[in-house]
């Protein structure tokens, strides 16, 4: 029998846990891994023998980690990252200076690459990647330096620091707003409702934004839509009101594509942070990149007031 000298079980079952317990979902993790879900089931199942107690509480189209498999999952999602990193510290160390930063459509197109070019001028010797989902699992920490992230800042294994608030309110095309004058927010309830549907957490609703007003709302017909880019494409042409959050669309109400629909706003207790491994030390390029953000960020906060 072959002894192994760290006393690890299968390196494929701690990978397929793993990516089992960052997604929260045997399905994703098997799409990442290029396995059926059955196979990942079994790998987990060979673990949790291994070990001799369960690793996930399973429910019905639902799991979540007990606190062994927490345990578990901290140590490899370290070790994997410091693992990546060493490899991508190697494998660059010839080449250009790169700085990956990973971030979702809508922040990707309205607010970073209007602003980019000024970034590129500075810094000539920088290149930077872009890694663009609307799902922050696929914006994993050995894959990018930074990350823009919506929430709370509260992030395990991640270092963030806010770069602005946000205040959210209605917005249309001037057409739209012009042929429906608001003067009560209730007003808006007999309005077409752009919904955008998100896997993320802390993105505000239409049924929340009500609550916030306290504007009673129940069953509300939406249009549902799972992209912000899309959603507000619909709000451009007409096709009904959308939620916008004010340091995105800015620059759409600056071209008067978009306007404030009414004069109610809500303010979230969320934010947008930038963040990176708490694992691993920002290199010198991503610390110029995290500092341009910060920068950049403060100034459109300031423009907006």
């Amino acid at each position: 029998m072959v002894r192994r000298f760290y006393k690890l079980p299968s390196l494929n079952a701690l990978g397929a846990f793993e990516a089992a317990a960052r997604h929260s979902s045997l399905s994703f993790a098997a799409n990442e891994l290029n396995v059926t879900p059955s196979a990942v089931s079994k790998h987990v199942t060979f673990l949790e023998q291994e070990l001799g107690v369960p690793l996930f509480v399973r429910g019905h189209r639902s799991m979540r980690l007990t606190p062994e498999g927490e345990q578990l999952y901290r140590s490899l999602s370290e070790s994997f990252a410091g693992m990546a990193a060493a490899f991508e510290a190697i494998r660059t160390s010839r080449t250009a200076r790169t700085v990956t930063i990973g971030c979702t459509t809508a922040f990707a197109q309205l607010w970073l690459m209007p602003r980019l070019g000024n970034f590129w001028r500075a810094h000539q010797d920088i290149i930077i990647d872009q890694v663009v989902s609307d799902r922050s699992q696929d914006l994993r920490r050995s894959e990018v330096d930074l990350r823009i992230r919506y929430g709370d800042g509260k992030w395990p294994e991640e270092t963030a620091i806010k770069l602005f608030g946000d205040c959210i309110f209605p917005v249309a095309s001037p057409d739209f707003a012009r042929r429906h004058k608001i003067k009560e927010p209730a007003e808006l309830l007999q309005l077409p409702l752009l919904e955008v549907v998100s896997q993320e957490r802390g993105w505000t609703s239409w049924e929340e934004f009500f609550t916030a007003i306290n504007v009673p709302a129940r069953r509300l017909k939406t249009r549902r839509i799972n992209n912000y880019i899309v959603c507000w494409q619909a709000a451009m042409d007409g096709q009904g009101v959308a939620l916008g959050w004010q340091t995105n669309v800015a620059d759409l109400m600056a071209q008067k594509k978009l306007v404030q629909l009414g004069k109610t706003q809500v303010v979230p207790s969320e934010a947008t942070y930038v963040t990176w491994s708490a694992h691993r030390p920002l290199s010198a390029e991503a610390t110029v990149m995290r500092d341009w953000l910060m920068a950049e960020a403060a100034s459109v906060a300031a423009q907006l007031g």
